[in-house]
């Protein structure tokens, strides 16, 4: 078979898988791993919380890439970078933002994906001499027609004066888009005083939970949410079912409680 044939039944191949119209997204801060205060590494037990959502695209933020130290203090470290022990065989396709570096290791935003994710980077949104943060901007690929998704994973600073400088980055980066483009926007936003979302609406960004009960989604802290800091937005795209994720065993696995939704092309 020569390569103009090889390519045909590749294209023959493509028109027969079927379009995706329909597919869940979850946004999940990890907590590196750790239990509220830090009492106890449970990335093992999240991962299989994880999984039974069996969402198609997973926000992460706060995942360690990489640490010096704890492997040797805790038996059930995985070997390899906590997004991609999270991945596992559910998510064949993951990409990893690097937003902070120390001497023990490193810790950013993770995005896993069922669908093919054709590139992605990673914005650096710190504020100078204070927390490192960052944006993860993938371009996803859905089966079928190969329509293109924007997935960008969020992660905003604890004062308000550097949330609102991120979140023009955030306008900026958005307005580079096409107009016409589906984007999800979501992750922790730290926005306690719930000012992002009049920023964030010149720019065609709809936040979920807010659009069906008129505010965000309290998911701070796990075991008894009342902070709304965590949030899902969408341009371009229908939601429906947002839940908050507060029950057990979400709320003995992290700080925040995940929120999660269905999206519709």
């Amino acid at each position: 078979m020569n390569s103009s044939e090889q390519l045909s039944v590749a294209d023959d191949q493509a028109q027969t898988i079927e379009p995706v119209s329909r597919f869940t997204v979850l946004t999940v801060n990890t907590h590196k791993g750790f239990t509220a205060l830090n009492r106890r590494f449970i990335l093992p037990e999240l991962r299989e919380a994880v999984r039974s959502v069996s969402a198609d695209v997973v926000f992460l933020q706060e995942v360690h890439g990489t640490h010096e130290h704890h492997p040797a203090r805790y038996s059930n470290w995985p070997q390899m970078p906590q997004y991609e022990f999270l991945a596992d065989t559910l998510w064949p396709q993951f990409a990893y933002g690097r937003n902070a570096v120390y001497p023990a290791g490193d810790h950013g935003n993770a995005l896993l994906s069922k669908f093919q994710i054709i590139r992605h980077d990673n914005l650096d949104v710190s504020i100078s001499g204070h927390e490192n943060r960052g944006i993860l901007h993938c371009v996803l690929r859905l089966p079928g027609d190969g329509q293109e998704v924007h997935a960008i994973c969020v992660h905003l600073g604890l004062r308000e004066s550097h949330r609102n400088e991120q979140l023009k980055l955030l306008a900026s980066r958005l307005a580079e888009l096409p107009a016409e483009a589906p984007v999800i926007v979501a992750g922790d936003f730290n926005d306690w005083r719930q000012r992002a979302d009049a920023l964030l609406r010149p720019c065609g960004l709809r936040e979920v939970f807010a659009e069906l009960h008129g505010k965000p989604a309290r998911s701070f802290p796990a075991r008894l949410p009342a902070l709304r800091l965590d949030r899902i937005y969408v341009r371009n795209l229908k939601a429906s079912r947002p839940q908050v994720l507060a029950s057990r065993p979400w709320s003995h696995l992290s700080d925040h409680a995940p929120l999660s939704v269905e999206i519709e092309l």
